[in-house]
Formats: C-alpha cells, structure tokens, sequence
C-alpha cells in the first residue's frame, strides 16, 4: 500500500523537508515491522509540498487517479491543505499534520496538530498574566492561515484585557522586515504574535534581534520549532515563546524513546528534531490506525470508524474527537538554541 507523503522540499518551509520524511520514514518501517496495513507494506511517495498549492493538489490528484497512492498525509501549509482536500479526500483518507487555523470539517480530512483555540488563547492569557503583556502586533505571511489566526488573537486579546495593536502581512520569501520593525516600534507592543513560515521567521527573529526590539518586546510563535531556532542563532531568541504539542525537550519516557529509535536509525548527525518532522511520524501512524479499524481503504467506512481510532507516539497515547486528535499543549521559552517547556497549558473546551 502506497501513500503520499507530501511535505515542503522548497520554499520558505524547505528547511523542515529532511526531518519531515526522516521521521515519516521511521514510523512507516515501524508499521511495517508490526505487520504493515491490511497485510501489506506500507511504502512512502514523496511529494513536494512547496511548490504552488494547485500544482502540489494536482500531482497528489494524479497520483490518487492511477491508483499509485492510497492515503495522503504530511505537513504542509494551509493554502496545500485546502487545494488538495477537495480534491482527493472523498477518495483516499487524509491525514493533515500540519497546526492550522481550525474549522476544518471535509469528509475525510483527519488533524494531529494544533489550532489557535489549543496553543494561542491559553498561551496569551498566561503572558497576559505573568509577563504583564496588552499590546499585541500580528505579524505573519500573507494567506489563510496567519489571517485566520489573526482573527482569533483579536478576540483572545479582549479576552486576556489588551487588544491587537497593530497587523502586518508579508508574502512568503520575504527577506526585508525593515517596515514590519518600524511599524512595531510605533505601535508600542509588549508582545508579536509571529505567524511567520520556515525561514521567514528565522530572518525575522535576527531582524527583530538586531533592532534592538527583543529588549523591550517579547515574542510568541505558533510555528517555531527547534530546527528555526538554531537557524535565528542565539543572539535572536531572547524573549521568544513558542506554543506546540511537543518539543523536543520534553522529559517524557516515550519522547525519549523517539529521540533514541530516530538517532539509532539515522545517526546523530541527522536533522534536528521538532515539533514539524515529529508531526509526519504521527500522520503515517494515524493513517495506518484508520485503516486497521475500519479494515478497508473506504474513505467512508474510515470516518465511521474514526471515534474508535487511538495510536502511541512521541507524545503518549491519543485518540480522535470530531477527526482532531486531542492532546496536551505546551508554552516553551527559548534558552538559546533550546526551548525550556515552561508550562503545559489548559485544554480549551468545545472543538477546533
């Protein structure tokens, strides 16, 4: 059984391609040693999830037509995400590993990552109460999901007594943030709320840095893991708070068991860990769990039997509400080029 493994091999989020399919490729040799799916291997097609959106849905299309694929999964961004699902998910399942800005409800379609509702509004509302923070400044890249998640931190804001002070969008592959930093010194922020992709933050956080801002305005990102961490370099992390379901620091007995079965396979030079490679090893897992309980490639069949679907990973064992995966969220500060977990952050109630 093949299933495409679309992940960015291009682009602002190519710097997460390597460790996306390294550990992909670990937990499809994991289903494999266990028996594979319905009795058959379970091989891997990769898909280059950073090129345009329609072009990344039409290759996976293709793909689905011939029946050389029979499940798609992997992170990407939104903008793929929502190309690719109206085309494929009615066919195959789909696993979308990447956070996102909620209220995705395709037949078909299954989430392991994070919405605003998991990591922003608990996250804001601790800086708010610890760190004194009001003023918020929203800077992300131009498409849906910084848009969307915008929209939220409006309302978190009132919600946690501040409000957003200010709103600055850049397309994807911005290298200059000369207008975004002088429209943050303006405004007075205490906090920005990045929303930034892949190296983009990373030119970003060194920007931020050597402004001087970091010494007067805290950061917090939705999408900062630790390989974007030591591409910005110490000098740039200084007040930088990240939210995600895991890092790699998490002192946890299965964590530790990840870090030790993915350097024993591929050696300890490979690509740092994060929250976005650890993110594929879930989706291969998920999708393999679907299939096993419904015991057919039947898209409908799958999302029937969906509520009944649990797997063991990196973070423990979780199971899917409503085609989400439930989990527990953390607030990271980085430590240099290490994030130090400070707190895990109260599960919001209702769905993404």
């Amino acid at each position: 059984m093949s299933v495409a493994l679309v992940f960015p091999m291009q682009g602002p989020a190519g710097m997460f391609g390597p460790t996306c399919e390294l550990c992909a490729r670990l937990a499809a040799e994991e289903v494999n040693r266990a028996g594979g799916v319905l009795g058959r291997e379970l091989r891997l097609v990769p898909v280059d999830g950073g090129a345009s959106p329609d072009r990344v849905a039409a290759e996976v299309e293709a793909l689905v037509s011939v029946g050389a694929v029979h499940g798609v999964t992997g992170w990407h961004i939104s903008s793929v995400r929502r190309a690719l699902a109206p085309r494929v998910a009615h066919r195959v399942p789909y696993v979308y590993t990447a956070l996102y800005e909620g209220g995705e409800r395709t037949e078909g379609v299954f989430l392991t990552s994070e919405t605003p509702a998991d990591q922003l509004l608990p996250a804001m509302r601790l800086l708010a109460g610890e760190r004194r923070v009001r003023g918020w400044f929203v800077v992300g890249n131009d498409y849906v999901w910084p848009r969307r998640t915008a929209e939220a931190a409006r309302r978190y804001a009132r919600r946690c007594r501040g409000r957003v002070v200010g709103e600055c969008y850049l397309p994807l592959g911005t290298g200059d943030f000369s207008g975004a930093l002088r429209a943050i010194e303006r405004s007075g922020a205490d906090a920005v709320i990045m929303l930034l992709v892949g190296s983009d933050a990373v030119r970003f956080n060194r920007a931020f840095a050597a402004a001087g801002l970091d010494q007067r305005c805290l950061r917090l990102s939705t999408l900062m893991d630790e390989n974007m961490l030591l591409a910005s370099g110490a000098a740039a992390t200084g007040g930088l708070y990240s939210t995600a379901g895991f890092f790699a620091s998490l002192a946890t007995q299965e964590n530790l068991d990840f870090h030790g079965q993915y350097a024993g396979r591929f050696g300890v030079e490979a690509p740092q860990l994060g929250s976005l490679g650890e993110s594929c090893y879930e989706g291969v897992l998920l999708l393999a769990a679907l299939i096993e309980r419904a015991g057919t490639l039947d898209v409908r069949a799958i999302d029937a039997a969906a509520g009944a679907v649990w797997y063991e990973g990196p973070r423990g064992r979780l199971r899917l509400s409503g085609r989400h995966v439930r989990q527990r969220v953390y607030l990271a500060e980085a430590d240099g080029l290490e994030f130090t977990v400070v707190a895990e952050l109260p599960t919001p109630v209702g769905s993404p």
